[in-house]
């Protein structure tokens, strides 16, 4: 009898019911993703935030403080992600070598620009920044490794954008709508349309304090052996120094950065 076909999943994969869920798991993931969202929560205030018991929570964090995927700080009484979340989150950065071929792009772009260089992919319709190098400024942008954001108002997602079929940039729009942020912020279909059309003609993506008041980015799409965008790199900082009468040159040094990049993945960009 020939040996059983190895698979990835189970026949009932696609079943969602609670006989293929962990529910105790699920809870975990719930708390974790809580405290990620936080410089960290005492007991009482990560059951409220969740609506579980304290005693259901406390059992679930020693169980992952135990593995070191969170930690106790004794002086505040907070819980925290420990160290043991960020070694598992590293399994998601060695999917790809993008991450490890952009370090070099994005020190010599901090340097050329003096404003702080982002990464970022597309995940789930959101863009999700993996790393960044910051700039020495008082006054700058900070994206943590795994920070969110919609993609219409994003530099990275709107350098995306720009390269997606149009079937994914309408599916996307009606999945995530779009928002408004501030006073600046692209909220109509039309208009983004016409502002990715800009962006493809010049090479580059602008929010123009499009998320945050006051804060400028300025980014250009990575591209894949099959000419497909697969990240995005920006430089981003306050707007009083990045002033959109630079954005011709800060464009073109990111763009310049991203091709780096995109070589060096062994990528094409699209003629």
């Amino acid at each position: 009898m020939p040996p059983a076909r190895p698979r990835g999943r189970p026949r009932a994969f696609h079943d969602k019911t609670d006989q293929n869920t962990v529910r105790s798991l699920d809870r975990a993931m719930g708390l974790l993703a809580a405290l990620s969202e936080t410089t960290g929560l005492t007991l009482t205030e990560l059951a409220e935030r969740t609506d579980q018991s304290t005693a259901t929570v406390y059992r679930v964090l020693v169980t992952l403080q135990g593995h070191g995927i969170v930690e106790f700080e004794d002086g505040t009484q907070r819980w925290q992600v420990g160290p043991g979340a960020f070694r598992i989150g590293s399994g998601f950065l060695r999917r790809t070598n993008v991450t490890e071929r952009s370090r070099e792009a994005m020190q010599d772009l901090m340097r050329a620009t003096g404003e702080t260089a982002n990464l970022g992919i597309e995940n789930r319709d959101e863009v999700l920044f993996l790393t960044q190098v910051e700039t020495h400024e008082a006054i700058r942008a900070f994206f943590p490794p795994g920070t969110r954001s919609p993609m219409h108002v994003s530099g990275i997602g709107k350098a995306l954008l720009a390269h997606y079929p149009e079937p994914r940039i309408s599916a996307i729009v009606a999945d995530k709508g779009l928002p408004g942020f501030t006073d600046c912020s692209i909220t109509s279909e039309g208009d983004l349309r016409e502002d990715l059309a800009r962006t493809r003609d010049r090479g580059f993506a602008i929010d123009d304090q499009e998320r945050a008041d006051g804060m400028r980015c300025i980014a250009a799409p990575i591209f894949n052996a099959h000419g497909e965008p697969i990240a995005g790199l920006s430089v981003s900082g306050p707007a009083f120094r990045v002033s959109l009468q630079q954005a011709d040159g800060i464009g073109a040094k990111v763009r310049h950065a991203a091709d780096r990049v995109t070589t060096a993945i062994g990528g094409a960009t699209p003629i």
